[in-house]
């Protein structure tokens, strides 16, 4: 019979993943309804804007995150890092009239360090491979050979 302090840990694990789950789920629905706001705000433009185009790819990154997440139960650093990067982009599009040339030095300074981040990050996972990945990928290549 299991301790307290296990069915505890248990309990406890279970209770985070739904609180997990809920919060991701109304990032979800937030994201969707932002983008049908967007959208709609879109048509009654009647044009599109880069800026627009920009924070679209945003919803987007985001719900990829959001469906990654909850189809692996894993988010990988990457993806925020993708999302600060496009934000960035956006903020330089929409704002550039008012920046002076420092600031958009920085922010440019900005994305292109979020960007070696990023290459570092794959490099790293590409040289120095988790264990995991390591498992996923031998049993993934046994599943390909029975294919074939």
């Amino acid at each position: 019979m299991p301790s307290t302090r296990i069915r505890t840990a248990n309990y406890s694990r279970r209770v985070l993943h739904l609180f997990e789950g809920a919060g991701l789920i109304v990032i979800a629905l937030a994201t969707i309804f932002a983008g049908y706001q967007e959208t709609m705000l879109m048509i009654h433009n009647g044009r599109v804007t880069l800026a627009d185009l920009l924070l679209m790819f945003l919803y987007l990154e985001i719900l990829t995150m959001v469906g990654l997440y909850f189809e692996s139960g894993k988010l990988p650093v990457r993806f925020p890092l993708y999302i600060a990067m496009v934000a960035m982009a956006r903020y330089v599009t929409v704002d550039i009239k008012e920046m002076d040339n420092m600031r958009l030095l920085g922010v440019s300074g900005s994305i292109v360090l979020i960007a070696v981040a990023v290459l570092a990050i794959r490099y790293g996972h590409v040289r120095y491979p988790y264990l995991e990945d390591l498992e996923d990928l031998a049993e993934a290549s046994k599943k390909t050979n029975l294919r074939e």
